[in-house]
């Protein structure tokens, strides 16, 4: 097995415990690896420090798996890996749906499953991850007995990883259109064609926290996707929802999932682009008492931040103006490089320039299937806020 060494006074990032290591990191090697191979890593002064898949073509050269040096990555480790993840989601409540693994959180970097009671959505984002992936399906094979897997690795990040993009079964083929249930409400997921793996597990948690301030309420879902808060708010008690997307397809799910559910008389749904029909909407002196907002994520390079944070200021200034007094705005983000505190500072400079004062009810992240490292702060990504607008 080769030997990597990391640059003095470079490495303390990942001697304190963080998986990535970069090329810039690298220092003398002993021996060679192909691309995907699993390599040991060393301090400069020859202290164990893990192992991991390496991949010359990727930034991130090298992910470690394990700080143990006796522990062997085979299929067993991944089995167990695996098994662990689920003995931990279940300790918590997470048994139907849940995001089963969780990248680095998981310890298995650039690896994510979704289950969705017994289907199961696996990526393989890094080519390190992608050589287990046969190991990896037999896991879940044998803890589960799914009725079915399939593969959503149709995502421009395995380029930079130097792999295709692809989607297909893992096993039997399915109907790949499911039903899944979320407190209390069914909801469509389509796994093949939906964005990620189908269904935003992460604010399965957040839907419930809009309960109390719901009731009797006119609420607008504003990047309502398939209608999951508009859902949840018509459960909860709301006299009407209106959900916005620019998506057709995501607004015809929604509409589905409201018939479903038997609220098609409270959850109304159009095709609009929100930015243009909100700065309208002001203008003309609509009124809601819930404004939901759970835009994607506005940008997916350090480059592009500060226009992200602009956009997000203009979509909540537009939702305060909607607001009526002692009302209530439920915002999200959820992208990790826009860290808590910029995305709150923007929220307070929107209520500034909006000419409204907040309350702040609850501030939450993603739920715990989702785990956060301490020491990995990219793991903390979801912002999601709920404050009443006076």
């Amino acid at each position: 097995m080769a030997k990597f060494f990391l640059r003095k006074k470079i490495g303390d990032r990942v001697v304190s415990g963080h998986p990535w290591i970069f090329g810039n990191e690298l220092g003398d090697t002993e021996g060679s690896a192909e691309p995907g191979d699993i390599v040991e890593v060393y301090s400069y002064n020859g202290t164990f420090v893990g192992k991991g898949y390496i991949n010359p073509a990727s930034q991130i050269r090298i992910r470690l798996l394990t700080r143990d040096k006796n522990e062997v990555i085979d299929d067993q480790f991944f089995f167990k890996r695996i098994n662990e993840a689920w003995e931990y989601r279940k300790q918590l409540g997470y048994i139907e749906n849940c995001r089963l693994i969780f990248g680095e959180a998981d310890q298995l970097p650039a690896l994510i499953i979704d289950k969705f009671n017994d289907y199961f959505v696996l990526q393989t984002l890094a080519l390190g991850i992608e050589k287990w992936k046969v190991a990896i399906v037999a896991a879940i094979q044998k803890i589960f007995s799914p009725k079915g897997i399939y593969e959503r690795n149709d995502v421009p990040v395995r380029s930079l990883e130097g792999m295709d993009q692809r989607k297909g079964f893992l096993s039997e083929p399915f109907d790949t259109n499911i039903i899944l249930n979320e407190n209390g409400l069914k909801f469509h997921v389509d796994i093949e064609n939906g964005q990620k793996t189908g269904y935003f597990l992460d604010q399965q948690d957040n839907r419930r926290a809009i309960e109390h301030v719901v009731k009797g309420a006119d609420v607008l879902e504003v990047f309502c996707y398939t209608g999951t808060f508009s859902l949840h708010a018509a459960k909860y008690g709301a006299k009407s929802t209106l959900g916005l997307d620019i998506s057709e397809n995501a607004v015809n799910i929604a509409r589905q999932n409201a018939t479903l559910n038997g609220f098609e008389n409270t959850c109304k749904f159009e095709t609009v682009n929100a930015f243009d029909v909100l700065k309208l909407w002001v203008k003309d002196g609509r009124r809601y008492d819930v404004v939901i907002l759970d835009p994607p994520a506005f940008t997916k390079s350090r480059e592009n931040i500060q226009k992200a944070v602009t956009g997000y200021k203009e979509i909540n200034l537009r939702a305060m103006k909607l607001i009526r007094p002692g009302g209530f705005l439920v915002t999200a983000s959820c992208t990790n490089l826009v860290p808590p505190e910029m995305f709150l500072d923007m929220i307070d400079t929107a209520a500034k320039d909006a000419k409204r004062i907040l309350r702040q009810v609850e501030w939450r992240t993603q739920t715990s299937d989702h785990p956060i490292l301490r020491n990995i702060p990219s793991t903390q990504y979801l912002k999601f806020l709920i404050a009443q607008v006076l």
